[in-house]
């Protein structure tokens, strides 16, 4: 089966989506995952389609004039302060676009209130045929791949699942065997990156890498082909912001570099 590939919006997340679609299409990938629940960051675009029509409009001609389908959209993230409207609002728009997949994390350490919260996103997901991938985050309160798993076995959603980003993979230390154990189906799509063999030890080191400077595959020292060996063959999606080389490169120039290393490295 031929490897398909995403292009995530972090990579390139000072453009627009329909942008990013055409950057997709002209440098090879398959797929997209667009960005357009708002969560206030600085420095971050709102590029929230429900409310801005016109952005709306734009994006679905550039999906149909190129091919490239959305696979999924993000942030729906488990905190105090979320919004269920707005979550359900997105997600209706998401699907009018094709989309699959609702990309998750929790930031907040009330248990209990995230497990009542993750499965309340899963309700509304499920109504507009979307799945909601939970990824587990080292700066997050859901940090690793057991705490993820205890979520969607807790939960059981039947719309839940684990989505497995490989830097985070890494710095939180999983072993490989454990990954192996976990049910193949929990897996629709695969965050593809690599990093610095040393792991930071402040919150603020590995939200730099995290956010600012991730490395092309292969070229840093995550042992990325054991991860992707150890799950099922899924959509491979390309979430490597850096900034220095987008100023360098270009978004476009960057986002191709992200997909031929990436081919390159997985033969």
């Amino acid at each position: 089966m031929d490897k398909k590939f995403s292009l995530a919006h972090l990579t390139v997340l000072g453009c627009a989506p329909p942008e990013m679609i055409y950057i997709a299409a002209m440098t090879g990938y398959d797929y997209v995952g667009i960005r357009p629940i708002f969560m206030g960051l600085p420095n971050e675009p709102d590029y929230d389609l429900s409310k801005n029509k016109a952005m709306f409009r734009a994006t679905k001609r550039a999906i149909l004039e190129t091919g490239v389908k959305v696979n999924d959209i993000e942030l729906a993230k488990i905190c105090e302060e979320m919004d269920f409207e707005k979550y359900e609002r997105c997600f209706e728009t998401a699907a009018e676009l094709g989309a699959k997949h609702v990309l998750s994390s929790i930031w907040t350490p009330d248990k209990a209130f995230y497990m009542e919260s993750f499965s309340r996103v899963c309700e509304i997901a499920r109504k507009y045929d979307l799945s909601v991938e939970l990824e587990f985050v080292t700066w997050a309160n859901v940090k690793n791949l057991s705490e993820a798993l205890e979520v969607i076995e807790t939960v059981k959603a039947p719309n839940s699942g684990i989505m497995v980003d490989t830097l985070h993979f890494n710095r939180s230390r999983v072993q490989i065997e454990a990954l192996k154990k976990v049910p193949k189906e929990y897996f629709h799509f695969l965050h593809l990156c690599d990093g610095p063999a040393e792991i930071p030890t402040t919150k603020e080191g590995l939200i730099h890498t995290g956010r600012d400077e991730r490395l092309y595959v292969g070229e840093g020292g995550i042992d990325i082909k054991s991860i992707v060996e150890a799950m099922p063959e899924v959509l491979y999606t390309l979430e490597l912001p850096h900034i220095a080389r987008v100023r360098e490169l270009g978004y476009a120039e960057h986002a191709r570099r992200c997909l031929q290393s990436a081919k390159d490295y997985l033969g």
